[in-house]
């Protein structure tokens, strides 16, 4: 499988496809149109040295997605919203007072993200791991019973939410989407038919990271022993930057290595994608197909790797 660039991202109906700095949101809305909005996203940090310091990339990289991944959200649901009229007949509000109201709403929801992540897989193990100190004795037994219980939380969490019925069709859009990313890297014409035998399952996907965060999690606060709780704790909070730096830069690795020993590392994350995808119907891979012609030259794509005979497996 070669390594095509772009990347994305299931929305409410939808499905979002990032290629470079260009983005495009491909929704079936009601009345069963696809509609697909394409803009630039450069991300926070305009500085390119930066953007590209191993590790520090990590950390950009995963503040774009949720930024980037919150406003298509946003955009997808808009067309599932009952159109609201201001009261008294106001009139509407000012484009750029409604921009900085949006801008601010977005800010308030990605931080509100951050801070409800931060207390679920980091704060609540930890003090999980204080109340386990009364029964274990070894600091290392109740360092990996904390470890657990955080991979217990998460995957507690993925299949607590893939119960709901909006969840299931965006997990649906999930696969829509892998299977159009694993169908142009494996040489095939994004086709319906193409992208239906594909596979749901990717190593570049956010499950994958996740999963990659809590395991480099566990492995770093093994060296976190001091006798301070609140400085334990402080911390574990100081390193998450570390932390998603350095599985960023094994998820980009995975992405792009075919190497056995990175591939049996990438297992783990690969079957939790199977809780957080679904087989598409055809309708939702149309609006995948949709988004991907929208930002990525798929058949210039395809014919190079042809032409270097990389073409993957027909079926």
């Amino acid at each position: 499988m070669a390594y095509s660039g772009i990347g994305g991202q299931a929305v409410m109906e939808g499905v979002m496809m990032k290629n470079q700095d260009t983005y495009a949101v491909a929704v079936r809305k009601p009345d069963h149109e696809i509609i697909v909005e394409k803009k630039d996203y450069v991300g926070i940090c305009k500085n390119a040295f930066l953007k590209n310091l191993i590790f520090i990339r990590g950390i950009f990289n995963f503040i774009d997605s949720m930024v980037l991944g919150m406003s298509c959200l946003a955009f997808s649901a808009s067309f599932y919203e009952e159109e609201k009229e201001l009261p008294g007949g106001q009139p509407p509000m000012p484009q750029k007072q409604g921009k900085f109201k949006e801008n601010l709403e977005m800010g308030l929801t990605v931080a509100l993200a951050v801070v409800l992540a931060v207390v679920i897989f980091m704060v609540f193990p930890f003090y999980a791991s204080l109340f386990l100190q009364r029964f274990l004795k070894s600091e290392t037994l109740v360092l990996l019973a904390e470890g657990l219980v955080r991979i217990l939380v998460f995957v507690g969490y993925i299949l607590l939410i893939s119960r709901m019925q909006d969840i299931k069709r965006v997990f649906m859009y999930h696969g829509a989407e892998h299977k159009c990313i694993n169908c142009i890297e494996h040489g095939l014409d994004l086709t319906l038919e193409n992208v239906r035998k594909s596979s749901r399952e990717h190593k570049r996907c956010g499950t994958s990271f996740l999963f990659v965060v809590i395991i480099v999690s566990v492995v770093a606060t093994m060296f976190i022993r001091v006798d301070s709780k609140i400085l334990r704790l402080v911390l574990r909070l100081a390193v998450i930057p570390l932390i998603a730096g350095v599985s960023y830069e094994f998820i980009r690795l995975a992405g792009r290595s075919e190497n056995p020993f990175i591939n049996f590392l990438s297992k783990p994350g690969m079957l939790l994608q199977r809780l957080t995808t679904r087989e598409p119907d055809d309708e939702m891979i149309e609006v995948g197909i949709a988004s991907v012609e929208a930002v990525f030259d798929w058949k210039g794509y395809v014919e190079r790797l042809r032409a270097n005979g990389l073409e993957g497996p027909k079926t």
